[in-house]
């Protein structure tokens, strides 16, 4: 007779599975995430492919047929772009962003965390300052200020993003990594004269990893929020790699003439993203701090 085995993963997928709304969300998430992930096989056409689209089809409506046949079901927009393929594609630009600036900024965050608890004096003092004063300002404001010196570019974007949300990461592990330095387990390891690097990411990292985790999951959906309002303002993303946040952009100015959807179905696209992933990471934190938990 075999025993079923309680591990930290099999609570973890049962306390996730109890809520049906972050159950429908992960789902959601995980959707979006492969229509992105394959997005020229998903998406109807190319719409950045020159031989792909035609200036007659301008402006259509949701439902509309084209003047080669293809029914475009979200409409196109003013240079008869198919809408339902550019927020496919816009969705692989704002996803990717964010991703790669997140995981960026939790590493740097981390290892400045970590040398920050774990070195103390002043080193600490130089490091929590930064963080105090760069947390000071609004986060698009600084972008705004950085992408200003930097120009336009996907790249810069990300690296705008990375040097916004590296601090909230770098305070969090420095906060937990100064409990777990104090516990009985460091100290028989320092006693044991392990190497600082091996007590570090062996021992003090794995415990303030939860934390990390969660505020990761919300910075996400910063990070895509705050990329579509630069875009929005014309300094994020170039026109040949648009976002949602540029595509939003490109149809405000045909709202007032009735050609709503080509600014509403990015924004609609937009908010259930930024939804989904809201309510995982807030599912996400319950279950890992118990004092959330109704």
């Amino acid at each position: 007779m075999s025993v079923a085995v309680d591990t930290p993963f099999r609570r973890f997928a049962s306390d996730f599975v109890a809520s049906p709304l972050a159950v429908i969300a992960a789902v959601g998430l995980v959707l979006i995430a492969l229509m992105a992930l394959f997005a020229g096989v998903v998406a109807p056409q190319n719409p950045y492919d020159l031989a792909q689209i035609d200036i007659l089809d301008g402006s259509l409506e949701p439902g509309s047929e084209g003047f080669t046949g293809f029914r475009y079901w979200l409409g196109t927009d003013e240079q008869g772009r198919d809408m339902l393929s550019a927020m496919i594609y816009g969705l692989r630009i704002s996803l990717f962003v964010s991703f790669v600036a997140v995981t960026s900024a939790v590493l740097v965050g981390m290892a400045l965390g970590l040398l920050a608890a774990w070195r103390g004096g002043w080193i600490e003092g130089v490091i929590m300052r930064t963080v105090d004063i760069q947390l000071s300002f609004p986060a698009l404001l600084v972008a705004l200020l950085l992408l200003a010196a930097l120009g336009k570019g996907v790249d810069k974007v990300i690296i705008a993003l990375i040097l916004v949300q590296w601090a909230y990461f770098a305070r969090t592990v420095r906060a937990a990594a100064l409990v777990e330095i104090k516990k009985d387990y460091v100290m028989a390891a320092r006693a044991a004269a392990l190497p600082e690097w091996r007590i570090l990411f062996g021992h003090v990292l794995p415990n303030v990893m939860p934390p990390v985790l969660v505020i990761a999951t919300v910075q996400v959906a910063n990070a895509i929020a705050i990329e579509a309002s630069l875009s929005f303002l014309g300094v994020g993303v170039p026109i040949t790699e648009p976002s949602l946040g540029l595509l939003i952009a490109n149809g405000f100015d045909y709202l007032l003439s009735g050609r709503y959807w080509i600014s509403f179905y990015p924004g609609v696209a937009l908010l259930v993203t930024l939804v989904c992933i809201n309510m995982v990471g807030d599912h996400v934190r319950d279950i890992l701090n118990p004092r959330m938990q109704r």
